[in-house]
């Protein structure tokens, strides 16, 4: 485990950024703006829309293909990769980058501390970043989710049949 500014270990760092990048925000940016700064080559993971209904419980907004060309589109990212499997060292055999980046929402949690136990075995570093607090995808799916309910209109009882 590492932290913002730990030095690299190798000449060349492959550094590795996975999210569903759902309703793409200034967290999703800072996070990959971060993770380019301590490599020199990203790739941004985007997790599959199965993936992702798998680990949150629902279908992202935007779909797999717009999400992965929206990251690729990002200045920071030299290469995005979709990711389909939920085990991080699977995805790392497959692309075998030297360091994954994470939220620090991530940091001290039983996800956490296995995905440091995994790849300390790889010798891949875990880096966390400041979790962008005030702005999630999660946040603004509900108020986009808060939009599309009908508004109610005063003194009529909702769900009722006539």
């Amino acid at each position: 485990m590492s932290d913002i500014g730990a030095p690299s270990r190798r000449p060349y760092r492959v550094g590795y950024a996975p999210g569903a990048y759902d309703l793409f925000h200034i967290g999703h940016l800072n996070i990959l703006r971060h993770a380019r700064s301590q490599c020199d080559y990203l790739v941004a993971g985007v997790v599959s829309d199965e993936m992702a209904e798998r680990a949150k419980g629902r279908r992202p907004m935007i779909p797999l293909v717009e999400r992965l060309e929206i990251v690729r589109s990002v200045k920071y990212v030299d290469a995005a990769f979709v990711e389909t499997v939920p085990d991080k060292v699977e995805t790392w055999k497959q692309v075998r980058f030297d360091v994954i980046f994470k939220g620090d929402d991530w940091r001290g949690t039983a996800k956490g501390d296995k995905l440091e136990k995994d790849f300390a075995a790889h010798g891949v570093d875990v880096v966390y970043f400041p979790y962008t607090v005030h702005t999630s995808s999660t946040q603004l799916r509900r108020a986009l989710d808060a939009l599309a309910e009908p508004a109610a209109v005063p003194g009529q009882v909702t769900g009722e049949r006539r």
